[in-house]
């Protein structure tokens, strides 16, 4: 069952579901819309290797924008700080993103119940686009949960991306064991 605007709000009302800016005009019919915050990213090599630690280079998005272009990955972050207790978030672009050619995730567009952070982007685009901090950029679509949890993802031991940003942070597949 997916959330409607209604049940968003009493969510966010009672707690269990926290989104810090929160504005009510980015509450949808059945989603609520994240803005692309100040900071990207880039991998500092161009041959990544997922056993390894892939540093990064994170820059601020200057005020008159920036221009993203195709074939390199771009992380970005969201402006807003999320937390969900009793649903599963996802993380949808939004429609006039996908018509500039956008992508802002390439495979991770579900969070986990118990997720308390900002979402980092996967961004690419199909030709040259220029990007702004605080543009529209996706959408959380909320799908309550039918049951309980034992294993919330901010209480897992070997949870990766437990730690609050404000920036785009880098796979950390490498601490897998494969």
């Amino acid at each position: 069952m997916i959330l409607t605007d209604k049940q968003i709000l009493a969510s966010i009302e009672n707690g269990e579901i926290v989104v810090d800016p929160f504005d009510r005009d980015a509450l949808g019919t059945n989603s609520y819309d994240v803005h692309l915050g100040k900071s990207l990213a880039t991998y500092d090599n161009y041959t990544l290797d997922a056993k390894k630690h892939n540093t990064i280079e994170v820059f601020e998005i200057p005020e008159e924008g920036y221009v993203i272009k195709p074939g390199i990955l771009y992380l970005g972050v969201t402006l807003e700080y999320t937390e969900t207790h009793n649903s599963v978030p996802f993380l949808e672009g939004k429609s006039s993103i996908g018509r500039l050619g956008i992508d802002i995730h390439a495979t991770a567009g579900k969070g986990d119940v118990g997720f308390c952070n900002t979402w980092t982007l996967e961004i690419s685009c199909v030709q040259p686009v220029r990007i702004y901090a605080g543009m529209p950029i996706g959408q959380l679509i909320y799908f309550k949960i039918d049951g309980t949890v034992d294993n919330y993802y901010h209480s897992k031991k070997n949870a990766k991306y437990n730690k609050k940003v404000t920036v785009p942070v880098e796979s950390m597949m490498w601490k897998n064991k494969f």
